[in-house]
């Protein structure tokens, strides 16, 4: 699986870390760190976003298992920018029955997490929640996500 990991100033020391869980605990997985590369007190997040969402949507238009992963002081910013990208799916994730469910049910291919609010701990370990989550193919998850993929293609027509 391709990890491409963003950030803006409010979430660059827990993406340096989640840079590492991701490395050690996860060998087989390739981690691309798509920014910040510095710290940057006045960084703005829309063009991680769009670089993660961008990158994440192609490796999956190829067929290849991708995951973005976001992360600002709120998480909520990330999430506004990234889906404007077309096809993603991206969700803010606070708490595990989060992480579950945006597997399970909304087949989130971009997460975000709020450094605000969340420790490296935390967010290092409702990562690893989805990450190990299931896809429940229940036809009433799968009809909503084909709503939402026909209604994304007749605005791109």
């Amino acid at each position: 699986m391709q990890i491409y990991l963003g950030c803006d100033h409010g979430g660059f020391q827990i993406k340096e870390e989640l840079k590492h869980h991701l490395m050690f605990n996860y060998p087989d997985f390739v981690v691309e760190d798509c920014g910040a590369f510095a710290y940057q007190a006045e960084d703005d997040y829309p063009p991680f976003a769009f670089t993660v969402a961008g990158k994440t949507i192609a490796a999956l238009k190829s067929g290849q298992p991708a995951l973005g992963v976001l992360l600002c002081r709120s998480g909520s910013g990330m999430v506004i920018a990234a889906n404007k990208v077309l096809g993603a799916r991206a969700v803010e994730i606070y708490n595990e029955s989060m992480a579950k469910h945006a597997k399970a049910h909304n087949q989130a291919n971009i997460v975000a997490f709020a450094g605000d609010y969340l420790s490296f701990k935390q967010t290092a370990f409702l990562l690893d929640v989805f990450l190990q989550a299931q896809v429940d193919n229940d036809g009433r998850h799968q009809r909503r996500l084909q709503q939402i993929s026909d209604f994304e293609q007749q605005l791109n027509r």
